[in-house]
């Protein structure tokens, strides 16, 4: 068995390229060895700012034989008086075997003449010399670059190749124009610390012999010394300094040994927001911050910056990146006391000039729309009239950052900077929240608003981006989502779930339409509508199933599959749909659904060949008890008288155990209506009867259909 080793030397890589090449490899060269019928015992992916690695032990000389079985000509024209005719010669050599390894055989079409070959498998370099290309130019990702005068493409320049099979250089060529890159036995080490070439002897020393020269090139080596050394650092301050995931993933891929270095800065920043001093700390130059403690409320003035530099100049490293960082607070405390020397409100007419959208007007109009939904929600939730006033100014002041110069130059600080200009201006401390806490959650993040103005502001600001995008027919396709209209949509009705808001989506949605159509009367569409309610829908059942564990037949189920009546209900009422199919997997868990399972589906299934309405409870309204045979058709019926009260006090309620247990308690009834001693033909001779019989399992239906629709559940 062998080693092999593929090292790709580029120019310094984008980090995000690094993590992208490293998953890509990691999937696709398992998957082109098994191709190529090419067993491995390990495989390891490796990568630096300056390289990409691929270290494969295990790897056979060569391709296992493999029996080959070719079909020749027919046997009548192959062999004639038992003798070989040409066209059995002329197949013998074309194959390269004698003629006494023809065999005959019978097939449909008759017998034909088949020869069985072993075929050698080829040598492995040879495969993995083809392979090298596939695996080095099938790597994909954003802004590929060409370099010299070829037509190549990477996303930087390739300087070296390194290709060794164990102890041998494995001889492949890189051509792009007029450069040639031959394959070779030496790598480049550090830049800084070891600026000679290193020789890798044999395949197995490649990770050794990169560490020797200061290259660590396991991804997660380096990550672990990175966390390791800021931690220490950290605590040689006597402070905490909080490990972001997306940042050390970064440093990770530009540092080819990472060094933690302590940098300073004025104490006089921390008279600014920690969240600007961290943004410009961790967004933009790539530091980690200090706080004081675990808390996170307080910064001290230092920081901690991974170097990929000589350790011993770090004192030099700290105090270039204090000067960085110094100019960059200085630039933020201009922004934040130019910003306060004006109230907040006073940017309003500076978003007339900021385009939202180029056929949706500025910013400033869609702060109009979206207070009028903000104003429809809350007269749908009942609110007093402080709540009303808190979000209509939540609503008019929730953009008016943008405009700020704080925000201009930091933007991922939208939101965050507009609190606390809220709070400077003398805005209550609700209002103040909700112009941060409307954009929760951000992405697919979980924190969601925690005050009520924040909801509704929320709510209103994405159902507006919704209807209006989705009004100029600018829908999502595919990976294409550019306006973020799946995590608006999610958000809806993520927040609505969390908070437990009482709101007719459907409503809204009609309302919305309604105003957009008025403003955009070329834009109108008859799908606009259904369009955004088959999308919250689809958004709904992948919540459900997804982030709720709910089976899909269960949520099938609450939804309805092509109804219209359950479509509705379901956009009417998101709390109740969320607590139907919560309520629908508690009973399939415990058991007790497998108890009414079969005799409301069964009802289920023969009520759909009669007319009555699916809304119907009232026996009284369309049962003829002077039409009933048998007694179990009056027990049923009396069942049914029953059940009503039951139903009706489950829908007020929303307590649905208590309609699970009386659709439990009529089940022997209705077994004995289908197959008891005094059981019925349901679909009888005579029209009455059988309408009676169909309206009496129509009544059970409806009753069933308050909590789910049984005929899309599958029996468990």
């Amino acid at each position: 068995m062998s080693t092999f080793l593929l090292e790709v030397g580029t120019e310094e890589l984008p980090a995000s390229f690094v993590d992208a090449a490293i998953a890509q490899w990691r999937s696709r060269i398992p998957t082109s060895l098994t191709e190529n019928s090419l067993t491995s015992e390990k495989i390891e992916v490796y990568a630096t700012p300056r390289r990409l690695a691929v270290l494969i032990e295990g790897l056979p000389t060569q391709q296992p034989d493999r029996e080959e079985e070719v079909k020749g000509p027919p046997a009548q024209a192959a062999f004639k008086d038992g003798k070989p005719t040409k066209a059995a010669e002329g197949f013998a050599r074309k194959l390269g075997v004698e003629l006494d390894q023809l065999e005959i055989r019978p097939t449909d079409k008759g017998d034909f003449v088949f020869v069985r070959q072993t075929i050698p498998g080829r040598p492995t370099v040879e495969i993995l010399t083809q392979l090298v290309w596939q695996w080095i130019f099938g790597l994909e990702g954003k802004r590929f670059m060409r370099w010299g005068d070829g037509d190549l493409k990477f996303p930087r320049p390739i300087g070296w190749l390194v290709t060794l099979w164990d102890d041998q250089v494995l001889p492949i060529e890189i051509v792009n124009g007029s450069e040639t890159i031959k394959s070779d036995r030496t790598t480049r080490a550090h830049r800084v610390l070891h600026p000679e070439l290193v020789t890798i002897s044999q395949a197995s020393d490649y990770v050794n012999g990169l560490r020797s020269a200061f290259v660590e090139v396991d991804p997660q080596a380096r990550k672990t010394k990175i966390q390791e050394q800021v931690q220490a650092a950290a605590k040689k301050l006597d402070g905490y300094c909080e490990i972001y995931p997306d940042l050390l993933q970064e440093v990770t891929n530009l540092a080819e040994l990472p060094t933690a270095v302590i940098g300073k800065f004025d104490p006089e920043f921390l008279s600014l927001p920690p969240e600007v001093i961290t943004t410009v700390m961790v967004t933009h130059q790539r530091y980690f911050p200090v706080f004081k403690d675990e808390k996170k409320a307080e910064l001290i003035p230092y920081f901690i910056t991974i170097s990929n530099g000589d350790p011993a100049k770090s004192d030099i490293i700290a105090e270039g990146n204090g000067r960085v960082i110094r100019a960059r607070l200085a630039d933020g405390q201009y922004f934040y006391k130019t910003d306060l020397s004006q109230p907040l409100e006073s940017y309003l007419p500076k978003l007339e000039k900021v385009t939202f959208q180029e056929d949706l007007g500025s910013v400033r109009e869609k702060v109009e729309r979206l207070g009028k939904i903000a104003s429809s929600i809350s007269k749908q939730l009942q609110l007093s009239e402080d709540e009303r006033q808190n979000i209509q100014r939540a609503a008019l002041l929730c953009k008016a950052d943008l405009v700020t110069q704080m925000v201009g130059e930091f933007p991922e600080l939208q939101g965050v900077m507009g609190q606390k200009y809220a709070l400077a201006s003398g805005e209550s401390e609700a209002v103040a929240a909700a112009i941060f806490e409307h954009y929760l959650p951000r992405g697919d993040g979980e924190k969601f608003p925690q005050n009520l103005t924040s909801q509704v502001v929320g709510l209103a600001d994405r159902l507006d981006t919704l209807v209006s995008i989705f009004g100029l027919g600018m829908l999502p396709t595919g990976s294409s989502d550019p306006f973020a209209l799946r995590p608006a949509a999610k958000a809806v009705i993520n927040i609505t779930w969390a908070a437990d808001l009482a709101i007719n989506l459907h409503q809204l949605l009609q309302g919305s339409v309604a105003d957009f159509v008025v403003k955009h009367p070329k834009r109108q569409s008859e799908k606009l509508l259904p369009n955004l309610q088959e999308f919250f829908l689809q958004r709904i059942r992948n919540l459900l199933q997804d982030k709720r564990n709910i089976d899909y037949d269960l949520v099938n189920a609450v939804l309805g599959e092509n109804d219209p009546e359950y479509t509705e209900r379901a956009l009417k009422d998101l709390l109740d749909v969320r607590d139907r199919a919560l309520f629908l997997q508690s009973i399939r868990n415990n058991g007790k659904l497998d108890e009414i399972y079969e005799t409301v589906n069964r009802s289920t299934r023969l009520a759909s060949q009669g007319d009555l309405d699916k809304v119907e409870l009232s026996p009284s309204a369309v049962v003829r008890p002077e039409l009933f045979q048998k007694s179990s058709e009056q027990a049923f019926y009396d069942a049914i008288v029953q059940l009503v009260p039951e139903t009706k006090a489950s829908q007020e309620q929303r307590n649905y155990q208590q309609l699970v247990d009386a659709l439990s308690k009529i089940a022997p009834r209705v077994s004995a209506f289908f197959d008891g001693a005094e059981s019925v033909l349901v679909m009888d001779s005579d029209l009455e009867i059988r309408k009676n019989r169909l309206n009496l399992l129509g009544l059970l239906r409806n009753h069933a259909r308050v909590l789910a629709d049984f005929g899309a559940i599958v029996k468990s």
